[in-house]
């Protein structure tokens, strides 16, 4: 037969159409093609299982193939093929799907589902990169004739008479000028890849390219199609038939060059709606220079994207792995995305399963879990911070850990400092140190009291400790740093100064004389002798609000630093100066104890810094 006629291109669909035509790559045209010859090699399938195709289907099989003479690309696939009459049908009517058809047909058979093209509106595509494209098939029906139809991107089209023995059907784009890049080989593979590796129907790739002769004098071999994709991936099949190595493995060919993931889950969920994948715990490290777009979304194996946000919360993005599902719709805007019942369920099912899983390792085997802590726990209380839910299912299994290397759950930690870090108003008080390191004369201060002392040292930490003060009962929490120990906890007891009130006022005056900075507050205090002569501290509700801007690349205002800087009267140093007759000397006592302080803070630096090692060394000669 022979035809020629205007391709139908409903009202109704016009939106669907623009939709699917929004691509910002047009790499896009080599997903939606492959994507029809595994459907067509599907429905094949299925209607081999239901008795309904004569005879072996054979090896079932989608091919790609470059010309980069004549300058076409060619997609074939050996599946279901159409006749003429089908052609007009699904070819000719814009967005009316051939898959959706199928699917409503056979929808009582279960596998059915897993038919990949629902939109009808893919195979278009290829018009983003051809002038002219011409698809030959011929469908497995007997005595059904070839037919071929061809276009030149507008609305006509030409049904001719085609010879073509097998079944199946062979797309032939021919590549516009802008396009050409497609023509390249390594391209051409690299789309495949990124798109196709996990297509449940074997996909050969054929370059067209000839291979080096073997030996000198004999003519270049054509080289041979080479599967692309690996039908079965991990994912799809059961967990109890995989062990350790396997999902290791398969995490290494997503991510060739991490580290070893901690731990994985496996999702395997087929109702009420339909969800498999792996999801891998990677090491993070602390300074929260976290790449996000590691989770791979696919529907029914075929790649979408790796921008998963709205589908999956947000400090889940920080886990590795693959995801997919069928009922996630993928061609809507982002506001129904978030809208959707289906990507809300999925969404909070991930959340439950990763708190099972963690609870999971927690209870099972504490000691291994403490050693993956300082690993995982920064994506925990990213959990905590961003979600409600999660930190409700967190709280058990949340650790803390002591600047003595100990871990305690959150109501852990309150009964074991309950008894001596509850100040004068019945409020516990947790004690923070951001750098051990350097602000190691506070711990130790800390110490001596019997108090512990908590490691809060990442950046994310500054939201926790805010999200613990809203979230626990009468407590608070504060940096070691904030003030002397014996205000950060406060008791009925009350030390008395050996210093009089005007040995007092004397000293404030040296030392204000000598720090000369309105920022630096100085008060003179009666504290235990054991405690540094003269300590500075910004104070906690300053210090906090300086961490979270950083956290968040802001400035923080134009609030200048503030501290304060508490003078020990009980220090036998202090009492030293005190007696001093010399004010010289009182100025050099001073200033050497201030520095102290500020070396105390890794604040004293540069031309202050050598000063200070130039005097105490002449101190120490002497």
């Amino acid at each position: 037969m022979q035809e020629k006629g205007t391709i139908s291109i409903h009202t109704e669909n016009i939106f669907p159409i623009i939709k699917k035509f929004l691509y910002s790559d047009h790499e896009i045209f080599l997903r939606e093609l492959v994507s029809n010859g595994v459907d067509a090699c599907q429905k094949l399938q299925k209607l081999s299982q239901l008795g309904e195709v004569p005879g072996e289907v054979g090896e079932l099989k989608v091919t790609v193939r470059l010309n980069k003479e004549a300058k076409t690309i060619t997609v074939s696939d050996n599946g279901i093929g159409m006749t003429a009459e089908e052609i007009k049908k699904y070819i000719n009517q814009i967005a009316f799907s051939g898959a959706t058809e199928f699917i409503e047909k056979y929808k009582e058979e279960g596998d059915a589902k897993n038919i990949i093209g629902r939109f009808g509106l893919g195979f278009y595509s290829s018009f983003m990169v051809a002038d002219r494209v011409e698809i030959i098939t011929r469908s497995f029906k007997e005595g059904a004739e070839a037919a071929r139809w061809s276009c030149t991107g507008n609305t006509e089209f030409e049904i001719t008479p085609a010879q073509k023995a097998e079944r199946g059907t062979d797309v032939v784009l021919y590549v516009n000028k802008d396009s050409e890049e497609f023509l390249e080989s390594y391209r051409l593979r690299s789309i495949l890849e990124k798109y196709g590796k996990f297509l449940p129907i074997p996909v050969y790739f054929d370059s067209g390219e000839k291979a080096p002769a073997e030996k000198e004098g004999e003519e270049p071999k054509q080289s041979q199609p080479e599967q692309i994709n690996e039908t079965k991936p991990l994912w799809t099949r059961q967990p109890s038939e995989l062990t350790d190595e396997d999902y290791q493995k398969f995490y290494k060919e997503l991510y060739p060059f991490a580290p070893d993931p901690l731990f994985w889950i496996h999702l395997n969920v087929d109702y009420p709606f339909t969800l498999t994948g792996i999801l891998y715990f990677p090491k993070l490290q602390n300074d929260f220079e976290v790449q996000k777009n590691k989770i791979q979304l696919y529907s029914r194996q075929v790649f979408i994207t790796d921008e998963v946000k709205d589908i999956v919360p947000e400090f889940l993005q920080l886990l590795h792995g693959v995801i997919d599902s069928p009922d996630i719709p993928l061609n809507v805007s982002r506001s129904f995305l978030q809208a959707d019942s289906n990507v809300k369920k999925i969404n909070s099912h991930i959340t439950k399963k990763v708190a099972d899983k963690l609870q999971e390792l927690f209870k099972k085997d504490r000691a291994a879990y403490e050693k993956k802590w300082d690993d995982i726990g920064l994506f925990v209380k990213y959990g905590m911070i961003t979600d409600d839910k999660f930190y409700d299912r967190a709280k058990d299994f949340s650790l803390l850990k002591s600047t003595e290397g100990k871990y305690y759950t959150m109501p852990e930690y309150g009964e074991q400092i309950k008894a001596n870090q509850t100040d004068k108003k019945g409020d516990q008080v947790w004690l923070y140190t951001t750098h051990p390191g350097q602000q190691d004369a506070y711990v130790q201060s800390a110490r001596r009291r019997a108090y512990d002392v908590l490691e809060l040292g990442s950046p994310l930490d500054s939201h926790f400790v805010n999200l613990l003060e809203r979230k626990l009962e009468k407590t608070s929490l504060k940096r070691v740093d904030a003030d002397t120990i014996d205000k950060l906890i406060e008791k009925d007891e009350k030390l008395e100064s050996v210093l009089s009130k005007e040995q007092e006022e004397q000293v404030k005056g040296v030392f204000e004389e000598t720090v000369g900075d309105k920022s630096k507050t100085v008060q003179v205090s009666p504290m235990a002798p054991d405690e540094l002569p003269v300590t500075l501290t910004m104070p906690e509700f300053m210090r906090r609000m300086k961490d979270m801007s950083m956290m968040q690349g802001m400035a923080f205002g134009q609030m200048p630093d503030s501290y304060q800087l508490t003078v020990n009267a009980n220090h036998p140093l202090i009492g030293k100066l005190a007696g001093e007759q010399d004010a010289d000397k009182q100025k050099a006592l001073a200033r050497q104890a201030y520095d102290l302080a500020l070396l105390s803070q890794d604040m004293l630096q540069g031309a202050a810094l050598t000063d200070f090692i130039r005097r105490s060394t002449e101190l120490l000669a002497k």
